[in-house]
């Protein structure tokens, strides 16, 4: 008995999901995917480098925005396999060990972007603070232990999801909602009781993306506490300034993975489509918007990157 579970455990193949098209479309519908990568990838590549090279930008929110950028750069690879084997390859099957790898990555991606942003809502709130003891707060040996312990914590959370889910027996139609594979669609896929799973993805999810964003409301209660109480209006409209970059960070990250977690709770049958397209934003739009924002934005960070590119 045992050796027929192993068996049916590993043929267990998953079917992923595609926007709604015939096979003749999938190239054209491959050509908008290919060419969010490229500029996500060569964004994030051109922000690590222009960091890397350039002493003046070796300060705390420039530190903090490259490891936004490496864990973006971590989530396109992740995902990138199986969105364009898809669209150019129409290679909709995934193995299990294949999927519950993807999905780990994702997730734990996921995690360290979330616990990123709120030590960038840190940073922006110690700038704002104690702007004299700005550098000598976060030094750089605090920095690298603070990056340290969010890449434990998102592991430590993220590491039983794969062996929670590898112990399942796998018997129903196995396709998925999306073009990657998550914890919840394969989760659902099991013959067998998910009650654990269902805990423990409800744990992760208010100790990750729930105390984060507690975390980072009271951090801007704090910075709008802190400019309230400038008396200048032009350097409260400075201070406030330095946080749009990260307010739109925020809103790029939590506003469609709240959206997506919302619909699947309440309306998981309906609205298919809806659920594809914010599934792919949630993944692709934040790598792809976040380079742009902070070049946009950082005056500093623009002119080093025309700087290098006129040179």
């Amino acid at each position: 008995m045992s050796a027929v579970n192993d068996t049916k455990l590993k043929s267990v193949i998953f079917l992923l999901t595609v926007l709604p098209s015939d096979g003749d479309t999938h190239l054209w519908i491959s050509i908008p995917f290919c060419f969010m990568y490229v500029i996500s990838i060569v964004g994030n590549s051109v922000i690590l480098f222009i960091v890397k090279t350039d002493p003046s930008l070796h300060e705390p929110m420039y530190i903090f925005l490259s490891m936004l950028a490496v864990t973006d750069l971590g989530i396109l690879i992740s995902t990138m396999p199986t969105i364009l084997g898809i669209y150019l390859f129409n290679s909709r099957e995934i193995s299990l060990d294949a999927c519950l790898a993807q999905l780990f990555f994702i997730h734990l991606l996921q995690c360290i972007e979330s616990s990123v942003l709120l030590l960038m809502a840190l940073d922006r709130f110690i700038a704002i603070y104690n702007p004299l003891r700005y550098a000598a707060i976060l030094t750089l040996l605090r920095i690298a232990k603070m990056g340290l312990v969010v890449v434990l914590r998102a592991t430590v959370i993220i590491l039983p999801l794969p062996f929670l889910l590898k112990r399942f027996q796998y018997c129903r139609a196995n396709v998925l909602s999306h073009s990657y594979c998550v914890h919840r669609e394969v989760m659902n896929m099991a013959c067998s009781d998910i009650t654990v799973n269902i805990i423990y993805r409800l744990f992760t999810k208010l100790f990750q993306m729930g105390l984060d964003s507690l975390l980072i409301f009271l951090s801007y209660v704090m910075i709008l506490k802190t400019v309230l109480s400038i008396a200048s209006h032009e350097e409260r409209l400075r201070a406030l300034n330095t946080c749009i970059s990260h307010l739109c960070a925020l809103l790029l990250f939590y506003i469609p993975e709240i959206s997506l977690t919302v619909i699947q709770s309440f309306d998981k049958d309906s609205l298919p489509l809806l659920q594809i397209v914010l599934g792919h934003i949630s993944l692709l739009l934040p790598p792809l918007m976040n380079p742009i924002v902070y070049s946009v934005k950082s005056k500093h960070l623009r002119e080093r990157i025309i700087r290098v590119f006129i040179k």
